[in-house]
C-alpha cells in the first residue's frame, strides 16, 4: 500500500509539497471542490495550491447554499468575498473603485475547483455564491497545462488562477509586494513534467495503462524545460 502525503494527497514519491513552502498570500483563498475533483489527485492543482497558501480552505460539495463553513465565511465582516468568475459585470484589479470597495477588509477569493461540466451544476445550485461580486483578471493569460485540454484558450488551472490573482492584486497595491507566489508556478511546472514523464514511461512499457483509452496514445510527449 502506497504512503500518501496528507497535504496534497499524492503518493509520497511524487509529492509536490516541497516545491510550495507555505506563505501568506495576502488573500483568503477558498476552493469549492466538486466531489469528483476531490478524488482526482493525479492532475488536480487545487490541493497543491492549498498546500502552499496559508489559511486557504478546501470545501467539498455540489450545493453550497447551506454549507455551514462557507456561510460562516461569507458572514465574516473581516472579509470582502468575491467569486472568481468572468463576466461584463465582474470587477478586476484595474477597475476604478475596486480597491476602495474592499476597504480595510481582506479579500476572500472563492474559486470553483472542478471541471467545467461539473462546475455548471455547482453554479446552478449554489445561488449564494452566484449572488456575490464577481472578480476576473485584468489581463489575458494562457495556461501552460500542456497535457490537459482546457475548454477555451483563456482558461487557466486553479493554481495558475491563484498565482495570477496574487500578482494582479500586488499591482493594484491590494496585496503587499513582498509576497512571493513563484513557488506556485514552480510546483505546477514540476507537476507537468512529472505527468508527461509518466505518460512517456507508460508508452515505453515501464508503467501499466491506468485508463481504458490509454492504448490510443502512443506518441511520446516532449517534456518542457521551463
Amino acid at each position: 500500500m502506497r504512503t500518501i502525503c496528507y497535504k496534497c494527497l499524492r503518493p509520497v514519491e511524487t509529492c509536490l509539497c516541497k516545491y510550495v513552502p507555505p506563505f501568506e498570500p495576502g488573500i483568503k483563498f477558498v476552493f469549492l471542490m466538486h466531489p469528483k475533483e476531490a478524488k482526482r489527485n493525479r492532475t488536480g492543482t487545487g490541493r497543491v495550491a492549498h498546500a502552499g497558501l496559508i489559511d486557504s480552505e478546501i470545501l467539498v460539495g455540489i450545493d453550497f447554499t447551506k454549507h455551514q463553513r462557507l456561510c460562516e465565511l461569507l458572514a465574516d465582516e473581516r472579509y470582502y468575498p468575491v467569486l472568481l468568475y468572468p463576466g461584463e459585470d465582474a470587477w478586476n484589479a484595474q477597475k476604478e473603485g475596486f480597491k476602495a470597495q474592499i476597504g480595510n477588509k481582506k479579500l476572500l477569493a472563492i474559486i470553483i475547483d472542478s471541471t467545467w461540466f461539473c462546475s455548471k451544476k455547482m453554479i446552478k445550485l449554489s445561488t449564494n455564491i452566484m449572488a456575490l461580486p464577481k472578480l476576473s483578471f485584468a489581463k489575458s493569460y494562457r495556461s501552460i497545462y500542456t497535457f490537459k485540454k482546457e475548454p477555451s484558450e483563456e482558461c487557466v488551472s486553479t493554481i495558475e488562477t491563484c498565482y495570477y490573482l496574487i500578482k494582479e492584486m500586488q499591482e493594484a497595491e491590494i496585496v503587499d509586494k513582498s509576497v512571493n507566489p513563484e513557488c506556485l508556478m514552480t510546483a505546477f511546472k514540476e507537476l507537468i513534467k512529472l505527468q508527461l514523464q509518466k505518460e512517456n514511461d507508460r508508452i515505453d512499457g515501464k508503467l501499466p495503462n491506468s485508463h481504458a483509452t490509454d492504448f490510443k496514445y502512443t506518441t511520446k510527449k516532449v517534456i518542457p524545460d521551463f
